[in-house]
């Protein structure tokens, strides 16, 4: 994929659009050249614009045309070197849409500059420059901006160490002015930099199965696990790497502490204390021996496979978890089993807020420009940008079928490759839930296997609106647990 990030409409869109005169509203997207549709990749590819044209492109029946199976398809595309948005323009080229048609879409989701190279005076212009400027459209990674909707996230500011030893600044990109919340009205600890990585053995990349410190790592960065007056922690050291930029990089250090000062409960991960004096800032949490349920269900290094017994609990904590944060007006936006983590004694603890959200009006569905989530878990109106607690109702449908299963969220090298698909399959009556149970279990049971799928299936509706809140859900897991 090509990486050619500019600040602003680079030069040859005047240029382009003189060779393009040959170029109507009425002409089909697929007749559209190479070097014209990989400058349209270049505004469109970063920060994954893609998705946000995949999940608003409906077919002539008024059906949306592309499904989670899709997105993952176009996402697997990156590592093979395309683009995403080029192979999503080639797929929809194939049933006859137009330029103008795909120029409707772009304004519409607010990809002027890029619906301007294409046609140039069917977008309402300024003084010569597009506006407004999308959090999607092209920015060098040091000066992308976070959108409107997504910027009200309160800075942090190192407070003083229990010596009273005056700390220094934290880097200007961390810092913002008017801060309602104050790090030492958190109760969270404020760690050096040096500090922790000394405890983590100089960030030692190495895994911990190798002698090393390394326990995983995400999107936003590499967890370590170190030592802290004798006490094991999870140090989560955060770096910008591709599509994430410094914003991101703030919202989600910022984010995290003000969620964790807020919520705090046994289904939730225990942040112990953050560090932001260095380049990279780090969050401290409590240490979960047992990691997390996706590599336990997986028995990743050889672990033993859990019991259905166990795994019920699992369910139970978990719904308990996210009932806390809606009871608290959050919506986690991120639910997956690599995100819910196990203690010693297989207790859940959800992890990971950089990207939840807080609603005033809880009941109202949110809008955002920027699609954040794992596909394999995402449900549609969250692949549309709608941010509603119903859409981590239908992300813990994914986990109960991983419960059930065993199974991977997604497998390209399986049939059907989203688990989420085997749903259809069971409607279809090609299939029983009891065909796909985890083999690796002995203890499980017709009926409550049956009951947990009942449940799965409510929570995976299409419909956000046919979908049980999570009280409801809890009242039927509460039948299998009794």
């Amino acid at each position: 994929m090509r990486a050619a990030w500019r600040c602003c409409p680079p030069r040859w869109i005047t240029t382009e659009s003189k060779m393009n005169k040959s170029i109507t509203s009425s002409t089909y997207v697929r007749c559209i050249g190479y070097k014209l549709m990989m400058q349209l990749a270049d505004f469109i590819d970063p920060q994954e614009g893609w998705k946000k044209l995949a999940a608003d492109i409906k077919d002539p029946s008024g059906e949306f045309r592309y499904s989670q199976v899709h997105i993952r398809r176009f996402e697997g595309l990156i590592k093979m070197g395309k683009s995403p948005t080029c192979e999503l323009l080639h797929d929809w080229g194939t049933s006859n849409s137009t330029v103008g048609d795909l120029v409707e879409l772009l304004t519409r989701n607010q990809f002027l500059s890029a619906a301007r190279l294409l046609l140039p005076d069917a977008v309402r212009v300024t003084d010569d420059i597009t506006v407004p400027l999308s959090s999607q459209e092209t920015m060098p990674v040091c000066k992308k901006l976070v959108p409107v909707q997504e910027n009200q996230i309160i800075s942090v500011t190192p407070f003083l160490t229990q010596h009273n030893e005056v700390r220094p600044s934290a880097p200007s990109c961390f810092h913002q002015e008017n801060d309602s919340l104050q790090l030492g009205d958190t109760g969270f600890h404020s760690f050096w930099f040096h500090e922790l990585k000394n405890v983590t053995n100089n960030f030692d990349e190495r895994p911990v199965s190798a002698g090393g410190n390394k326990l995983g790592e995400g999107g936003f960065g590499v967890v370590y696990k170190g030592y802290i007056n004798g006490k094991i922690v999870a140090v989560k050291k955060l770096a910008a790497v591709v599509d994430v930029n410094i914003q991101d990089l703030k919202q989600q250090f910022d984010q995290e502490i003000k969620i964790m000062a807020k919520c705090q409960h046994e289904n939730l991960v225990e942040l112990l204390g953050f560090s932001g004096d260095g380049d990279q800032p780090c969050l401290v949490y409590e240490y979960m021996p047992n990691g997390s349920l996706l590599d336990r269900l997986a028995c990743l290094d050889d672990t033993a496979p859990i019991p259905w017994s166990t795994r019920c609990k699992i369910v139970q904590g978990t719904g308990d978890g996210i009932s806390f944060l809606h009871e608290n007006n959050h919506i986690h936006r991120d639910v997956k089993s690599a995100n819910i983590l196990l203690n010693e004694s297989f207790v859940p603890k959800i992890s990971d807020f950089g990207l939840a959200r807080a609603s005033v009006k809880f009941t109202q569905t949110i809008m955002t420009d920027r699609i954040v989530g794992t596909a394999a878990y995402m449900a549609p109106e969250a692949l549309r940008g709608e941010i509603t607690p119903k859409s981590d109702i239908f992300s813990f449908g994914v986990v109960l079928l991983e419960i059930i299963t065993g199974l991977s969220p997604i497998d390209e090298n399986r049939e059907p490759q989203l688990l989420l698909s085997i749903k259809e399959e069971i409607e279809d009556e090609e299939k029983t839930i009891e065909d796909y149970v985890d083999e690796k279990m002995s203890d499980w049971d017709n009926t409550s296997i049956d009951k947990m799928y009942s449940v799965a299936s409510q929570c995976l509706n299409e419909k956000k609106n046919r979908r049980p809140d999570i009280k409801m859900v809890l009242q039927q897991l509460q039948e299998i647990t009794a």
